[in-house]
């Protein structure tokens, strides 16, 4: 399964209104999963299955609140059982697409 998320705190004391400390947070929690992941400008995907995902989304998401009155979770899923390495997999299957059509 993947589970691409963004969380984002509101209601802080930042003056900038920057999140960037509060995403690092997140992050750190992704990363020491040890599950795959990739963090872009607007969300990070991970790959596991359903309670490990959770746990560590959970997680991250409780890390962020320390920086804000509330927090804003956005979270999207593809279940799709029986398959591993789509984190790298669905990419390879695009650029293959891509070059095809070159």
């Amino acid at each position: 399964m993947l589970f691409a998320f963004s969380v984002a705190p509101s209601g802080g004391d930042a003056p900038d209104a920057s999140v960037h400390d509060a995403v690092a947070d997140a992050v750190k929690i992704v990363r020491e999963s040890g599950l795959p992941n990739r963090t872009d400008a607007m969300f990070t995907t991970i790959e596991g299955d359903w309670d490990e995902c959770m746990d560590v989304i959970k997680r991250a998401t409780e890390a962020v609140g320390k920086y804000g009155t509330r927090v804003a979770l956005v979270l999207k899923a593809d279940i799709r059982p029986g398959y591993e390495g789509e984190l790298t997999g669905k990419l390879e299957r695009l650029e293959k697409a891509i070059e095809s059509e070159a």
